[in-house]
């Protein structure tokens, strides 16, 4: 048996794609091991036993890595890059090291936004693979900005100098040895790279008990149902969005039925409402199965998870990988894109009934729905992770 080190930055749609391939792994008798700057957010997601080192680094929310609201773009780019994952790259360094030499790992699994796993492994001589948990940076998104590219690669070998092998030539956001984007080329679309070494193995969708207190009984009523969520980490910026959706969907109502992940608080609706039901949280797996359509900001898990249960989306990117991952979704035909921060209620119902009443969206999802159920999600990935183990021996 092998033993694997899985190194994930502390952000919730980060560590859920590698949870369900840590499960199979252990199942199949190996060592699994995570390495987060928050191990408490592994174990809420892995499960409490699992083994899993702190180290050090920025989490969401800490002073100096809250970004401001309305910065996109390339400032955007910018800020990501210097404020939280060089930052976090270097803080994490010290602990990954730590790690590797208590757990005596076989293979590394670095997530794709966890430079420090790749670098450490690099420098350590340990056989390394790439989480990739966002399809982005596989779609040419900086084609034609040879200035970012050279800023990025520059920021990288000033970071490999720092914590790697000054000597060392790889990525760290794509192995040489296995890269695993769970994605499939149905999504991704025709620029999605193709080598030995690449693996699109669909979604890795971990079972996520529901939890308590849903009011399920409340979505008997026949009419679309459509989930409303801007993800974990967008609260700051959404109650603007989520207003215009509330709106938007009060005028729908005698034909949609709304369910509103609103973390933030930011709407008044009334506890017993039987049109819109907002929660501050809700259990995102369990509702796809029974939603008709997704309004959400393209974050690639949500887009994903969706498309998993052939639901067509509208999309409203607000930043980093989001503006990429909606491009995939209107390209591939499964959903429309509205925009974040001007689109009012008139546009995003509209947006709404095209994604509800026109069949060609959700036969498109339902063709990326059958493309990400093949590629084998988290049983492929371990098999390739197992591979990788067994030609490093």
């Amino acid at each position: 048996m092998s033993a694997f080190l899985f190194v994930v930055p502390p952000l919730t749609g980060h560590v859920n794609p590698a949870v369900g391939v840590a499960a199979r792994l252990a199942a199949h008798g190996h060592r699994v091991a995570w390495v987060c700057a928050d191990p408490a957010l592994v174990r809420r997601l892995a499960g409490p036993d699992a083994e899993a080192f702190g180290c050090a680094g920025p989490v969401p929310g800490a002073e100096g890595a809250v970004r401001p609201p309305d910065l996109r773009g390339a400032e955007a780019l910018k800020f990501l890059w210097e404020r939280y994952l060089l930052p976090l790259a270097d803080a994490m360094a010290p602990g990954v090291s730590a790690a590797v030499e208590a757990f005596r790992p076989d293979v590394v699994v670095a997530d794709q936004q966890a430079f420090a796993g790749a670098l450490v492994a690099e420098r350590l001589g340990l056989p390394w693979a790439t989480s990739a948990t966002t399809s982005a940076e596989f779609t040419g998104a900086y084609d034609g900005l040879p200035k970012v590219v050279a800023w990025l690669r520059h920021r990288l070998s000033e970071l490999r100098a720092r914590v790697g092998d000054p000597s060392g030539t790889a990525d760290p956001r794509f192995s040489p040895h296995l890269l695993m984007i769970f994605s499939t080329p149905e999504l991704v679309g025709p620029l999605a790279p193709l080598a030995p070494h690449v693996h699109y193995v669909g979604p890795s969708l971990a079972h996520r008990p529901a939890g308590p207190g849903f009011p399920w009984e409340r979505l008997a009523q026949p009419r679309a149902k459509v989930l409303v969520t801007l993800g974990t980490a967008n609260a700051d910026t959404g109650g603007r969005f989520l207003a215009e959706c509330l709106t938007a969907l009060r005028e729908r109502a005698d034909r949609v039925q709304a369910v509103i992940a609103d973390p933030g608080g930011t709407l008044a609706v009334p506890p017993g409402d039987k049109d819109v039901l907002v929660l501050p949280s809700v259990p995102q797996l369990a509702l796809l199965e029974r939603m008709d359509a997704v309004v959400c900001h393209a974050g690639h898990n949500t887009v994903c998870e969706a498309l998993w249960h052939g639901v067509p989306l509208v999309v409203a990117p607000i930043r980093d990988d989001q503006p990429v991952v909606a491009g995939q979704v209107v390209d591939a035909g499964a959903g429309v894109r509205v925009r974040f921060g001007r689109v009012r209620a008139d546009r995003l119902g509209a947006a709404l009934d095209t994604v509800l009443t026109d069949p060609a969206h959700r036969t498109a999802a339902a063709r990326i729905r059958t493309a990400f159920r093949a590629a084998g999600g988290a049983r492929a990935a371990a098999a390739h992770l197992e591979q990788l183990a067994a030609e490093s021996r």
